[in-house]
């Protein structure tokens, strides 16, 4: 119970991974609200938001912290998807994913850290991804926000640790969320198609949510309390290992 009397906000909280976070936590003592589009499922307290909108994700942070009484954890999670290489996507494509995955997180927290400066335990947590750090196919635009996700978890750091705020972040490898599950939908051949993903990965499976919110609640946490400024790969090794082939 380390997140006892500890209180939360998880960002894209509806769903696949920042669901799977909220659960973790609130089972392990906080106190969570969810910003999102969708409602989260009961028990799990829930404020509409759109982390497009500043004025929305300022009203959304407001409600959550009036409801919490206080903030000591943001998860920042909310985060969209995105195919093609750099030629693929026009310009409001990219501003678009821009303004959800890096834009959305700068925005919740600004709205956030006033709030986080007066508690005795503050830290946020930025979902990343293995897409910040290695060259994956068909993924420009996608990774070029990652990529500033990751730079943006080591300023904020930075910035903040005087504060006694702690930032970090978490930089899953494929993982079987529901919007990975629309994507391989999509294809010709689903079953194929989620072969080839799970064998990228030296593990030779994709993640789970539950997986990744173990990696998230980790850092959020009081056990954490000297980490700072770290990007806590969750991949099944893809990140660093190279095996030989098992066959030639």
């Amino acid at each position: 119970m380390e997140f006892s009397g500890i209180r939360a906000i998880v960002t894209g909280g509806a769903s696949g991974i920042g669901l799977a976070t909220a659960r973790l936590m609130t089972e392990r003592g906080a106190t969570v609200s969810c910003l999102d589009l969708s409602a989260p499922p009961e028990p799990l307290h829930g404020v509409r938001t759109d982390v497009r909108d500043d004025a929305s994700v300022r009203a959304a942070v407001s409600a959550a912290v009036d409801h919490l009484g206080g903030l000591d954890v943001l998860v920042n999670n909310a985060g969209i998807g995105a195919q093609g290489t750099v030629e693929d996507n026009e310009d409001d494509e990219w501003r678009n994913v821009f303004d959800v995955n890096v834009f959305g997180m700068v925005r919740v927290s600004r709205a956030a850290l006033p709030h986080l400066r007066r508690s005795e335990h503050a830290a946020i947590v930025n979902t990343c991804s293995i897409a910040a750090t290695a060259g994956l196919p068909q993924r420009a635009l996608y990774s070029a926000t990652k990529g500033a996700v990751q730079s943006l978890t080591l300023a904020m750091a930075a910035d903040h640790l005087r504060d006694g705020v702690r930032v970090t972040c978490v930089n899953p490898g494929t993982a079987d969320t529901p919007w990975v599950g629309r994507l391989l939908a999509a294809t010709d051949d689903p079953e194929a198609e989620r072969a080839a993903l799970a064998a990228r990965q030296p593990s030779g499976r994709l993640v789970s949510a539950e997986e990744v919110a173990v990696a998230i609640a980790y850092l959020a946490s009081p056990l954490a309390s000297a980490t700072t400024g770290t990007a806590l790969a969750v991949d099944g090794g893809m990140a660093g290992l190279r095996l030989r082939p098992e066959k030639f």
